[in-house]
């Protein structure tokens, strides 16, 4: 078991940056793929972007060059740095965990259902 705290959400302006993080807790000790999803009233939550300990991080094409998924093992806290912000990123944000590494998803890496432990999610609102 983990569990998964999201904080750093907010209001910016577009161009603007904003970083969130995720606090895990629990079953830390193993290694899990890990994710920050995103989704809105009218859309599936759709993953933006992925990272383990083997290799290097996925990300969607709609955010690849804006924003910077990280994590900090010793502190177990995931981040996702939000760059260059439009307003079409307005949405909820969820952290979430998955059982081994992100290689196993394949290009599936962005499904969410090979991901079985999430945040409660933290709103990111960009304005024009």
């Amino acid at each position: 078991q983990v569990r998964l705290v999201e904080s750093g959400g907010g209001s910016v302006q577009a161009g603007g940056s904003v970083r969130l993080s995720c606090a895990a807790s629990g079953s830390t000790q193993i290694d899990y793929c890990m994710g920050w999803f995103r989704q809105t009233a009218d859309k599936e939550r759709e993953g933006i972007a992925v990272v383990d300990n083997e290799r290097e991080p996925r990300y969607a094409d709609a955010v690849r060059g804006r924003f910077t998924i990280s994590k900090d093992n010793d502190k177990n806290i995931l981040y996702l740095q939000m760059d260059s912000l439009k307003a079409e990123d307005t949405a909820m944000y969820y952290c979430a965990a998955g059982w081994g590494g992100c290689s196993a998803y394949g290009s599936s890496w962005s499904d969410r259902k090979n991901f079985g432990y999430w945040g409660q999610g933290t709103q990111v609102t960009v304005s024009s």
